[in-house]
């Protein structure tokens, strides 16, 4: 019998782990042996700060970036950001990954992931006609920063189709990024150069 087996609350945290994506199934023990090496008040520490971030940190309702409730949108409420651009993502990494090239000052629409109809995902599942409805008249430029991937590369394109009408200028990034890859691994210099050289979709 596997010795886990023989060990009930430590069979119901590997359980809890197992339920945590991109945490490779090799690493579970060691996280595990983490925990059992903390002490009490360091656990404690964890279950509070975990207790506050549901409590404390929630979506913003405008552009899905991850906001400090009492603090507002980092990147909405902001004054000196551009209005008249949005850039659109997948995630929030992507996210991180602009913002640190230090290259783009507008605002940022998180779609939530992206369109992949193998894994049970549509349009609807992602935030695409809350996107449409922040087209208004101050915003000028729509930049598709999804990952060059075909799924990226498909909803950037269903994206596209859905603002063609509007008097919006739509443009996507360069094709510095490498095919098949990820903004989250990708260096700075060629995001940074990818988001200079955008050219329209």
């Amino acid at each position: 019998m596997d010795i886990i087996e023989k060990l009930p609350t430590v069979k119901r945290l590997m359980r809890q782990l197992q339920q945590v994506p991109f945490l490779a199934s090799k690493n579970m023990y060691r996280v595990m042996s983490y925990f059992l090496k903390l002490d009490n008040e360091r656990i404690d520490q964890l279950c509070r700060v975990l207790q506050d971030i549901k409590k404390d940190v929630s979506f913003c309702n405008r552009c899905f970036v991850w906001q400090e409730t009492s603090l507002g949108c980092l990147f909405c409420d902001d004054s000196h950001r551009d209005q008249s651009q949005i850039c659109v993502v997948e995630s929030w990494q992507e996210l991180l990954v602009i913002e640190r090239t230090e290259g783009y000052r507008g605002l940022y629409h998180v779609l939530g992931g992206v369109i992949s109809p193998l894994d049970g995902i549509g349009p609807s599942d992602l935030y695409i006609e809350q996107l449409i409805n922040r087209i208004t008249s101050g915003v000028s430029e729509v930049i598709l920063a999804m990952n060059q991937t075909p799924e990226g590369e498909a909803t950037a394109a269903f994206v596209a189709r859905k603002l063609k009408g509007t008097a919006v200028k739509v443009s996507c990034l360069a094709k510095g990024v490498p095919i098949g890859s990820n903004l989250e691994f990708i260096d700075r210099l060629t995001v940074s150069k990818a988001l200079a050289d955008r050219k329209p979709f």
